[in-house]
């Protein structure tokens, strides 16, 4: 059973790992989470239990709880692990010194991180991500924010911050979501134009849209790394200017 923040002793990156034993399967935190992040890449969260981790490793499902208490715990350890990945874009950013850069290469790689492992998309914006590297990675964005001309307090960098975590969430979320439908409907774009496309033109044609009749017959389809960057990039000059009161 989950344990609600506040009523746990310690949690999972202060306990110690249990004392090695003599055993055919040798287990560890680290091979545990390697094993459940394989997990839901090929099936999802829905399919993620510490049974079918404890089948894919070869040992008892209660062997897993003396390494972690609960499903949370785990998850807590899968995303650290991800965040690893993260954290080593904004140790090769620190070595190009630049607000701007780390930024940018933390954001990126998080969307590389994200494609990835779809799984850690559903993740983000909830549950606080407070492992070791999470916290590596927050610190890094933070201190790299900080330097940015248009910050002027502590008020500043909490309002960058959040922007910048919206923007991430919400596109990340919105890419891997239209990934997911397209898979699962066997629907691309080309398909889903051809089904709506005569129902669409009818209503355009009723001229009561005209902004949306410009997207449509004048917009390009837009590449998703591009557009991603180009947004991102949007909202980081908008730092660098000192805000309208």
């Amino acid at each position: 059973m989950d344990t609600p923040y506040g009523s746990a002793s310690l949690p999972v990156w202060e306990r110690p790992e249990p004392q090695p034993r003599a055993a055919p399967v040798p287990l560890s935190r680290a091979k545990i989470a390697a094993t459940a992040i394989r997990v839901a890449d090929a099936h999802g969260l829905d399919g993620l239990s510490v049974r079918k981790i404890a089948k894919e490793l070869g040992v008892g499902p209660m062997r897993l709880y003396d390494y972690v208490l609960n499903r949370s715990e785990l998850l807590d350890l899968m995303v650290d692990a991800v965040y690893a990945r993260i954290a080593e874009a904004a140790q090769h950013a620190g070595q190009h010194p630049g607000w701007r850069a780390t930024v940018l290469a933390i954001v990126h790689r998080t969307r590389e991180a994200a494609l990835d492992h779809e799984w850690f998309a559903d993740l983000l914006g909830g549950r606080p991500h407070l492992g070791p590297h999470a916290l590596a990675v927050g610190e890094s964005t933070a201190a790299a924010l900080s330097q940015a001309p248009g910050l002027r307090d502590i008020d500043d960098l909490q309002r960058a911050l959040g922007v910048l975590n919206a923007f991430v969430v919400g596109a990340l979320r919105r890419e891997i979501a239209e990934r997911r439908t397209a898979r699962s409907t066997g629907t691309d774009e080309s398909a889903w134009q051809a089904a709506l496309g005569p129902y669409l033109t009818r209503m355009l044609e009723t001229g009561r849209y005209p902004t949306v009749a410009r997207l449509v017959v004048d917009g390009a389809h837009l590449d998703p790394e591009e557009t991603f960057h180009h947004t991102l990039t949007t909202i980081l000059d908008g730092l660098t200017s000192h805000p309208h009161t």
